[in-house]
């Protein structure tokens, strides 16, 4: 049996649609694994597995950008009332 020992871990920060999320990308086995988190409070948005690096982490892209366009945004307005 193979081992299942992750390696090529890679953490990284990005801007995807306005939102900052972390992406976090590694070989397990012989596939990619890629998550992808908002930094605050840092829930996990997606997650997918590719043949690279590069087919996981767009896969993870797509899901987490369909994900964050349903997000609603409630502005709160910190001006004078008066």
């Amino acid at each position: 049996m193979p081992s299942l020992r992750s390696e090529h871990y890679q953490r990284r920060q990005a801007n995807l649609d306005g939102w900052r999320v972390g992406i976090v990308s590694y070989k397990l086995g012989g596939r990619f694994i890629c998550e992808i988190d908002n930094i605050d409070p840092g829930a996990r948005l997606a997650r997918a597995e590719g043949a690279t690096r590069e087919a996981a982490e767009q896969a993870a892209m797509v899901t987490a950008q369909r994900r964050l366009a349903r997000t609603r945004v409630h502005v709160i307005d910190s001006g004078d009332a008066a």
